[in-house]
């Protein structure tokens, strides 16, 4: 996973609430396990629909993406994640998130941005007039070039994740050295727990130090 401290541009103006994630990717796409091209099914319902804001020129590669309230609910599928990285979505803006929605944007280094309706609507006209928003970790801000400034919250594991570029594998392999020096005590201390192979190793090497 990429890391991402501040991700700034065009921003996609759309607001709508209730936004389930088989909205946001379609169950016929979920047969693939790869993440590469899932963008291509990205909203396509409602980009099936002439006009329609994701496939507007004035917004392509827009890697913000301004909702409404309770966005992402519906099913757990990881996929949604995926289709808004590989969208090329960065960041979304909304008033609240569906708890496993959110978490899933976080593993795939997109940023939930929680915020009050009248800041979303501000955002929703700048945005709407073509002008960049920028989401800022560091400050923990969103901000535009009207001067607007607001402030949100976030998990500090969360952002610690996203602005190291740390998932689940990550964080693993973030403790590599405690876990083999646990591997290793185990091994010492409780041999019969190790597998049938490893007795004779164990034994060898309890000999070599006597």
């Amino acid at each position: 996973m990429q890391p991402v401290t501040t991700v700034s541009g065009a921003a996609y103006p759309w607001g709508a609430k209730n936004v389930d994630t088989d909205v946001i990717i379609p169950a016929h796409w979920l047969k693939t396990i790869s993440r590469a091209g899932l963008g291509r099914g990205a909203f396509e319902t409602v980009r099936a629909q002439p006009g329609n804001i994701f496939d507007d020129p004035a917004y392509a590669g827009a890697p913000i993406l301004i909702a409404g309230d309770n966005f992402g609910c519906g099913s757990s599928r990881e996929h949604a994640a995926w289709a808004l990285a590989d969208l090329g979505v960065r960041a979304v803006i909304a008033p609240s998130f569906s708890d496993i929605f959110s978490g899933n944007a976080v593993k795939n280094g997109i940023i939930p941005v929680v915020l009050p309706q009248a800041a979303i609507d501000r955002l929703l006209a700048v945005a709407a007039e073509g002008q960049p928003v920028t989401v800022d970790l560091e400050t923990m801000t969103v901000t535009t070039a009207y001067q607007d400034r607001f402030a949100f919250p976030l998990d500090p594991f969360r952002r610690r994740c996203l602005m190291e570029g740390l998932d689940e594998v990550g964080l693993t392999l973030a403790r590599d050295r405690q876990i083999s020096d646990y591997e290793a005590a185990t091994r010492e201390q409780r041999p019969w727990t190790q597998p049938r192979s490893d007795h004779a190793r164990i034994a060898v090497e309890g000999a070599g130090r006597t």
